[in-house]
């Protein structure tokens, strides 16, 4: 379950994947939603579930590393080491700003009742909501981030061979501490 210096435990790597999916779900179903406008209810319904959930796994990851666990030794040094922990830490906090963003949207708009409690009426304009800007942003930056994160990892995996993509596999058998 623990993480060793050489590999990510089984409940790290869990989080790892649960969020990376949420957030892939996430994106595609506000992106989705965005585009078809007032007639986004379905996709904003997977949206708002799948983002809030990332965002709360989000903090039982963080929860998880500050309490429990701890992360397998840096193996990079210099610039690569300091690109890798500004991307791993914006992946960590955009679904915390996300999160909230998200919540102070559907609290000023009032989707909520429409979305899950069955009340009647048309969506409102998120446009015109004050979170939603940030909300937009926050993705595509989201959307930046994983493919440089996808990148990095290919580039290990495939071109170093390094082992390092090995760290965060689900299937891996992994050593555990005693």
């Amino acid at each position: 379950m623990l993480s060793t210096k050489e590999a990510y435990g089984s409940v790290a790597v869990a989080l790892h994947w649960s969020i990376a999916a949420l957030i892939v779900v996430a994106l595609a179903s506000g992106f989705a939603a965005d585009v078809a406008g007032p007639g986004g209810h379905g996709a904003l319904q997977v949206h708002v579930l799948a983002g809030g959930l990332a965002g709360v796994m989000t903090i039982v990851r963080l929860v998880w590393w500050w309490a429990f666990d701890s992360k397998p030794a840096r193996q990079d040094g210099g610039l690569k080491r300091i690109a890798a922990t500004i991307v791993h830490g914006l992946l960590v906090l955009l679904p915390l700003v996300m999160l909230a963003s998200g919540i102070g949207m559907m609290i000023q708009s009032g989707a909520l009742a429409q979305l899950f409690g069955g009340a009647a009426g048309a969506l409102p304009d998120f446009e015109q909501i004050r979170p939603r800007r940030p909300h937009g942003l926050g993705a595509m930056l989201i959307l930046v981030l994983v493919g440089v994160h996808v990148a990095a990892a290919l580039y290990h995996h495939l071109v170093l061979r390094d082992g390092r993509l090995d760290r965060m596999r689900p299937s891996r058998r992994r050593a555990e501490t005693p």
